[in-house]
């Protein structure tokens, strides 16, 4: 195994581990930013990969683009999750 592949291997681990940061943080600013380290590390890894067009698109698009419109939206509503409980629809209740 060559250098090049620990690398892949290593970028591969921290998508993961943003991924699970992502979705497990309760203040969605910081969710929508582990939203884009997800984004930004395929883009590095489609850089390793020999796509360069596609890196750059991911970029843009998946970590700039999508990143801004994720703040802006949460910056026009509430910042953080509430713990409330759950109730069941009114679909569910008869």
């Amino acid at each position: 195994m060559n250098c090049i592949a620990c690398i892949e291997y290593v970028i591969i681990g921290l998508m993961i581990i943003s991924a699970i940061l992502a979705v497990e943080w309760r203040d969605l600013l910081a969710a929508t930013v582990g939203m884009a380290a997800v984004s930004l590390f395929a883009s590095v890894l489609f850089f390793f990969l020999q796509a360069p067009d596609v890196a750059m698109t991911e970029a843009a698009i998946g970590a700039a683009l999508s990143g801004a419109v994720f703040i802006f939206a949460i910056k026009r509503t509430y910042r953080y999750e509430t713990e409330e409980e759950e109730k069941p629809g009114w679909w569910v209740r008869w």
